[in-house]
């Protein structure tokens, strides 16, 4: 029985267990398939999440590569696996639900991208960054992650939450 299938908020995925990257893919998959892609209730505060459009290239798997591996060439955009974006995979359907309600920040940006709508736990300094749609009520979920380098990285969720707009979008 795939272990990883059982563990909750806010415990870790074991994935040192598996020998190849194939058995790695294949149990956060599992978890991805079963939290996002089958689950015809995710949504945020009553609103459908989507993965971002994709030109020529799966949503859900580009979605799901933007959820375990990070950037680690800006100028290439090159990504490479993220061993703490994805023991922290199956946060994701917990927070989109808001089953934790102590030390949690929930707002909107607007960002040079556009505006930005962040669910962040402080306790376990955790981000999920969604976009919303226009024309739709509806979010794009972008990417979720473990803030590195607390002080610094709690230091920029601190100034994005100042200049927050008023009304989470």
């Amino acid at each position: 029985m795939p272990l990883n299938l059982l563990k909750i908020y806010n415990q870790l995925l074991d994935l040192s267990v598996y020998i190849t990257d194939s058995q790695r893919i294949a149990s956060l998959k599992g978890i991805f398939q079963r939290d996002i892609v089958y689950n015809t209730n995710f949504a945020f505060k009553n609103k459908k999440i989507n993965p971002t459009p994709a030109d020529g290239e799966d949503t859900m798997e580009r979605l799901f590569r933007h959820l375990t591996t990070k950037i680690t060439d800006k100028t290439t955009k090159k990504r490479e696996f993220d061993m703490s974006r994805s023991v922290r995979l199956h946060w994701i359907k917990y927070h989109i639900e808001e089953k934790k309600k102590n030390n949690m920040l929930v707002f909107s940006v607007h960002e040079k991208e556009g505006v930005r709508t962040y669910i962040y736990d402080i306790d376990e300094s955790y981000v999920i960054v969604m976009e919303p749609m226009r024309n739709k009520d509806e979010y794009y979920l972008l990417t979720a992650y473990h803030l590195e380098g607390k002080d610094k990285a709690r230091d920029k969720m601190k100034r994005k939450y100042e200049r927050r707009l008023r009304v989470a979008i």
